[in-house]
C-alpha cells in the first residue's frame, strides 16, 4: 500500500487532546512532517468537557458562600440567585474562545489538522474517517506515517445497569440548558465530588450514592475531612450504597439502590469512573498490545510495536492532563529533538476541586505507613479555621498535614484540605522533589497571615 506524496509524514498523531498537542506542535517544532488526527473539537476532555470548564463551574457555585459570607464583613448584599442557564452559557462560550486558540495554535506550528476518526489499516496507515467514531466511510483519506502516536485519551464509563441510558455521564452535564433542581451522583470519586459541590452550591438538592469509601486512594484522613464539609454543607451522602436501576423519564427519574430504596430526582449523574478510548482504532491492525482496556507503554512511550507510541489516559497510568502534556513533550525531543528523556511518574501533585479543595503531593500517611513501617513515620498536623473565616464563623477548618521520615526527617508527603490547597502544594512540590527534610520546613520564615504559613510552623512534637 502506498500514499500520494502528501499524505506521508513523519508523525501522524491520533487525538487532539493535551498529550496530542502538546506532542504534535513539539514535533513540528523539531522540523518533523506532522499530521494531527482528530474527529471531535480540538482541545480534548481537558479544555471541552472536563478540567477548563469544570474549575470555571467551580468558580460560579462559589459565589454562593461569597453572599453568605458578605454580611459578616458589612456588605449588605439583596436577594441572590443563581441561573444555571447562563453561567453554562457563559462556560461554552469560553471553550469555544479556547477551541478557537487551540486551532491557532497548531497553524502556527505547521502541524496539519485532518478532521475524521483514525483507524489503522496496518502498521504504518492511518484511514481517517468522516462522521462517527468507529463506523467506516467510503470517503475516507489515507496517511502514511514513519511513526505513530496514539493520544486519544478516555470516555466516562457507562455501568450495565438497567436504565444507564437514562442517566447522564459527565460530558452531558457541560451541555445541558440549565441544571436540574435535584440530581442523584452515582460514584466516589473525584468528578463525582467536585460535581456533587458544583451542584450543591447552586442550589441543586444533591443526594450522593458511594459503593466503597470516598475519594479512594488518597489520604484517608484528608478524604475524611472532605466527606465531612460536604455533608455539613447540606450534600446527602449515603455510604455503602450502590445504584440498582434506574427508571422513569428525563426530568422524572427514580433510582433504586442495591438496598432496595427508591431516590427520586430529576436528574441522575453516573460518575463511576474512565476507560480508554480505544473504540474504532483498530488496534490488531497494526499489532498494537491491549492489556485490561488500556494500551502498554514502556518508560519511552513505546508501545508493543516499536514505532508506535501512545501517551495520556489512553495508556491509564495517571490520568491527568500536565502528565500527558509532559510525556507528549518529552516523546516529541526524545525522537525529533535530540534531547531524549523519559517522564518522572513517581513525584505527581494532584488536586480535587470539592468545596474546600483537597490536594496533595507525595505519599499518603497509609501509603508511607505501608513503605516505611508504622515505627518510622512521624505525622505533623494542623488543625484551624483559617482568618478568611475568622467573621463569618462558618466553614469547615482547614487541614495541614506532613508526612515525615523519622530516621532522615525527609518530608515524604505535604497534604491539605482548605481554601487555595492546589496553589499551596504546587508550590510545596518543588520542595518535595528536592527532597526536603522537616528542618528545612522549619527554617524557612513564615509569611504571616497566611495559611501556609502552618507548614513551616509545626511543632515536632
Amino acid at each position: 500500500m502506498s500514499s500520494a506524496p502528501e499524505d506521508r509524514f513523519d508523525l501522524i498523531v491520533l487525538g487532539a487532546g493535551s498529550g496530542g498537542l502538546a506532542a504534535s506542535k513539539r514535533a513540528a517544532t523539531h522540523g518533523a512532517r506532522v499530521a494531527l488526527v482528530e474527529g471531535d473539537r480540538v482541545g480534548g476532555t481537558c479544555v471541552i468537557r472536563g478540567c477548563v470548564p469544570k474549575k470555571l463551574l467551580v468558580y460560579g457555585s462559589a459565589i454562593r458562600h461569597l453572599i453568605h459570607d458578605a454580611p459578616s464583613y458589612g456588605w449588605t448584599v439583596e436577594a441572590a440567585r443563581p441561573d444555571s442557564s447562563v453561567l453554562l452559557s457563559h462556560v461554552r462560550a469560553e471553550v469555544d474562545r479556547l477551541n478557537q486558540l487551540h486551532l491557532g495554535f497548531l497553524a502556527k506550528a505547521g502541524v496539519e489538522l485532518v478532521t475524521g476518526w483514525g483507524r489503522f489499516q496496518d502498521p504504518h496507515h492511518i484511514a481517517v474517517h468522516p462522521g462517527v467514531a468507529g463506523q467506516e466511510s467510503a470517503s475516507h483519506r489515507v496517511l502514511e506515517g514513519e511513526r505513530i502516536l496514539i493520544a486519544v485519551g478516555g470516555r466516562p464509563h457507562r455501568p450495565m445497569i438497567p436504565g444507564a441510558e437514562l442517566a447522564w455521564i459527565s460530558d452531558d452535564l457541560f451541555e445541558l440548558p440549565r441544571f436540574p433542581s435535584s440530581i442523584v451522583i452515582v460514584g466516589a470519586g473525584f468528578i463525582a465530588c467536585e460535581f456533587a459541590c458544583i451542584l450543591n452550591g447552586l442550589g441543586v438538592q444533591v443526594t450522593q450514592l458511594v459503593r466503597g469509601q470516598l475519594l479512594r486512594g488518597f489520604d484517608r484522613e484528608l478524604a475524611d475531612a472532605v466527606r465531612e464539609a460536604m455533608e455539613a454543607d447540606g450534600i446527602h451522602i449515603r455510604l455503602g450504597c450502590n445504584a440498582a436501576a434506574i427508571s422513569g423519564s428525563p426530568g422524572a427519574l427514580t433510582v433504586t439502590t442495591d438496598h432496595g430504596d427508591q431516590l427520586n430526582a430529576e436528574g441522575v449523574l453516573l460518575a463511576t469512573g474512565r476507560r480508554p478510548f480505544l473504540a474504532g482504532l483498530d488496534l490488531g491492525a497494526a499489532g498494537v498490545s491491549v492489556e485490561q482496556h488500556r494500551i502498554t507503554v514502556d518508560a519511552d512511550q513505546r508501545t508493543s510495536v516499536p514505532h508506535i507510541y501512545a501517551v495520556g489516559d489512553v495508556t491509564d497510568r495517571i490520568n491527568l492532563t500536565p502528565v500527558a502534556v509532559d510525556e507528549g513533550r518529552a516523546f516529541a525531543d526524545s525522537l525529533y529533538g535530540n534531547a531524549p528523556r523519559q517522564v518522572n511518574h513517581q513525584l505527581v501533585a494532584s488536586a480535587v476541586f470539592t468545596q474546600p479543595e483537597l490536594a496533595t503531593v507525595g505519599l499518603s500517611e497509609e501509603d508511607a505507613r505501608e513503605a516505611f513501617g508504622d515505627e518510622e513515620i512521624r505525622i505533623h498536623r494542623a488543625r484551624f479555621r483559617a482568618m478568611a473565616q475568622a467573621l463569618p464563623k462558618r466553614g469547615p477548618q482547614t487541614l495541614l498535614k506532613l508526612v515525615v521520615r523519622r530516621s532522615n526527617g525527609v518530608v515524604l508527603g505535604v497534604h491539605m484540605v482548605g481554601d487555595h490547597s492546589a496553589e499551596i502544594i504546587q508550590m510545596a512540590a518543588i520542595a518535595i522533589g528536592m527532597g526536603a527534610t522537616k528542618a528545612d520546613f522549619d527554617r524557612t520564615m513564615a509569611l504571616h497571615p497566611s495559611v501556609a504559613e502552618e507548614f513551616v510552623t509545626m511543632p515536632n512534637g
